[in-house]
């Protein structure tokens, strides 16, 4: 993931070597062999609390793509051994690094269908919060959307489109794409709403909060609409954008989106949980939930 969470102290493996990339590019060796049992403990506890609770929850594509790839509850995936499966599939493979990499060397990743995965795991204290992406949260939330082309095709599109975004000054209205979609979308299927993105995934908390809680706004999703809004890093968010299907994701693909940056720089900006009269609203949040943390009060 990209500099678009805040810094914090790196965990585990990579702790001594986060500031100290081994190339160019932040890529450094996994070192599977050298996480512990704590380590894959922790792994194991993660996976098994969310394969228990998404049924139901999380799209067709990221169930099948779990039960294709190599990735069980009793150990930390390997690397290599994804990568292997993933290749064939849609020709993208996992690379580690220590934490957060630059915005350009992540696109650059992304653009070359290289998904940069941190290589350390978070601490017990730490299973329902984590600032910055650790190996559940990029494999287990990530990696088995990468197994559909039309994610496949769409997240290489945004490294391309974020090392050009970064050359117009744009890439925090193309982050916006990102995490509303890739991190925290939502799409239409079967008889309700599923979710897709990563971030909700990979969260115990957030996957139920994102379709069960009164609280949020579940939106439509329009690609200027979403460059113009804002969104949370440190708490549950106020709005989810709702997708048709998948291949909603490959339209976009197509679309140049200079003029998106410009129409949506002219335009107020908006904060998450605005809803606008000219939304397609699939439910409209009672904003319950960060009205009481604003207030101090109980969720």
């Amino acid at each position: 993931m990209a500099t678009t969470t805040p810094e914090s102290t790196k965990h585990g493996l990579a702790a001594g070597a986060a500031a100290q990339p081994e190339s160019a590019d932040w890529t450094i060796s996994q070192g599977w062999e050298h996480y512990t049992a704590a380590d894959h403990a922790t792994w194991k506890t993660l996976f098994q609390r969310q394969t228990k609770l998404l049924p139901g929850r999380a799209c067709d594509e990221f169930v099948q793509g779990m039960r294709d790839l190599p990735i069980g509850a009793d150990e930390i995936p390997d690397f290599r051994r994804l990568s292997e499966v993933l290749m064939p599939r849609t020709g993208w493979q996992v690379v580690a690094v220590p934490g957060l990499v630059p915005d350009e060397v992540f696109f650059d990743h992304l653009a070359n269908r290289r998904f940069p995965a941190g290589n350390f795991i978070r601490q017990p204290h730490e299973l329902d919060y984590l600032e910055e992406p650790d190996v559940f949260h990029d494999v287990f939330g990530h990696v088995p959307m990468l197994m559909n082309p039309a994610i496949a095709d769409f997240i290489q599109a945004y490294g391309q489109g974020g090392l050009r975004a970064q050359q117009l000054g744009k890439l925090a209205q193309l982050a916006r794409v990102y995490w509303y979609t890739v991190e925290f979308g939502l799409l239409q299927q079967g008889d309700g709403l599923r979710l897709y993105g990563s971030g909700i995934a990979s969260s115990y908390t957030e996957s139920q909060f994102c379709l069960d809680s009164p609280s949020p706004n579940r939106i439509r999703f329009g690609l200027e609409r979403v460059m113009r809004t804002n969104y949370r890093i440190d708490d549950f968010q106020e709005s989810y954008f709702v997708i048709r299907d998948l291949d909603e994701l490959l339209e976009f693909t197509r679309i140049d989106f200079a003029p998106l940056y410009e129409s949506a720089a002219q335009a107020p900006e908006l904060q998450p949980g605005d809803v606008l009269p000219t939304d397609q609203v699939f439910s409209r949040g009672d904003g319950s939930y960060h009205r009481a943390r604003r207030t101090g009060g109980t969720p």
